[in-house]
């Protein structure tokens, strides 16, 4: 949900054919990775002294709790950029999952240093995303500019070298550069030939994207000069689970026309975040939408653009199982095999050439896949690779 670029991810992938391409154990043979480390933030944490939240998910309870919320939950993580010291900046998504119950969620990122020997997570601060200065020409939810879950679905994140961040929105689909501080610098960038339901230009149009399929990822390449966004859904016309990840040429500020295709296990399959490992390759979380014990693909591939099979898609290597984490010291309380059960996984990053961390999206206060009838914590855990990544 994600280097002197530091990458985020929020995730999806890419374009174009039939049937299910069959993982690749690969030549590294990759085995069963082991869980090094677990923290968990409280479901019910909030942004202090923040607005009320929640009015428009009626009043009965969810998983236990009642709507509205008296704050701006911390939640909803879908990218993530390492920023030093264990420290980590979590980009929240559009709120409580849909346009229309979204507009009293501010879209914010967050400052957290979770852990990972205690279990606890701490919330340092962050920022909101704003528009002050007027890039946006379609009519804002709020009259401070404050940018809400209304306006945009914002999935995935990486840092540029000059400090400001790029951000991949669902809703256009949409590229949104902004401040260090998350102030809008430029008009909202569409990518061409593409558009969502949700999209404030289609004007009577047709859309070729489903409803929040747009930007779910996006990686950055090791020079900082292009971006790789990545779509969650399949554009109308290609072929049942296949995505498309796009270039985008930062200096120009425009699409090179190159893209590739990464092909889903099964087309009812989604990808959570993608992040470069180098200039051709990429990690890729793909899941299913089930949670709890009902879920069944939960993984991370290693996605290589160089098609060496020739079949048109990105070649994969399953590199880790996240429903069949080894875990010898029993961390978090949990037994010798750690299941990362969520619906929504939706943030890895790359610490070393060995360790992966990742998060969840806990969809407060909807998802329960730790415990049936009570929403899920926010969760990081750290997993060390059975073999490098190289």
């Amino acid at each position: 949900m994600k280097k002197g670029l530091i990458v985020l991810g929020a995730a999806a992938l890419v374009a174009g054919l039939a049937a299910p391409a069959a993982a690749d154990p690969g030549p590294a043979g990759f085995g069963r990775a082991t869980l090094t480390g677990f923290a968990s933030l409280p479901a019910q944490t909030f942004v202090p002294d923040s607005e009320p939240s929640g009015s428009q998910l009626g009043t009965e309870p969810i998983n236990g709790l009642t709507p509205p919320f008296d704050g701006q939950p911390v939640q909803g993580f879908s990218g993530i950029v390492p920023v030093g010291g264990g420290r980590y900046l979590m980009l929240s998504d559009n709120g409580f999952g849909e346009q229309g119950n979204s507009a009293d969620f501010l879209l914010r990122v967050h400052e957290v240093k979770p852990d990972l020997r205690s279990g606890r997570v701490e919330v340092l601060g962050g920022f909101n995303l704003s528009d002050p200065d007027g890039h946006i020409t379609f009519p804002l939810t709020r009259e401070d500019r404050l940018l809400t879950g209304a306006d945009f679905d914002v999935e995935s994140i990486v840092r540029a070298d000059d400090g400001t961040f790029w951000i991949g929105d669902e809703f256009g689909p949409f590229l949104l550069h902004v401040s260090a501080r998350g102030r809008l610098l430029e008009a909202p960038i569409p990518l061409p030939g593409v558009r969502a339901p949700e999209n404030p230009y289609l004007n009577g149009a047709k859309p070729n994207l489903a409803r929040s399929k747009g930007f779910e990822g996006m990686a950055r390449s090791a020079d900082g000069r292009r971006l790789y966004p990545l779509l969650e859904g399949t554009v109308a016309g290609d072929r049942p689970g296949t995505l498309r990840m796009y270039e985008f040429d930062v200096r120009k500020r425009k699409y090179t026309g190159k893209r590739w295709t990464y092909r889903l296990e099964s087309a009812d399959n989604a990808i959570g975040d993608a992040v470069t490992v180098d200039r051709h390759r990429f990690l890729i979380i793909e899941r299913d939408s089930a949670e709890g014990d009902a879920a069944k693909t939960k993984r991370v591939y290693l996605a290589d653009i160089r098609d060496r099979d020739g079949d048109g898609a990105m070649d994969k290597t399953l590199v880790a199982d996240l429903l069949n984490i080894a875990n010898p010291k029993r961390l978090g309380g949990f037994g010798t095999t750690f299941r990362f059960p969520f619906q929504t996984i939706e943030d890895v990053a790359i610490l070393d050439n060995r360790t992966l961390i990742l998060a969840n999206d806990n969809n407060f206060p909807f998802s329960a896949g730790r415990a049936t009838g009570k929403p899920d914590n926010n969760e990081f855990i750290t997993i060390q690779l059975s073999h490098p990544l190289k």
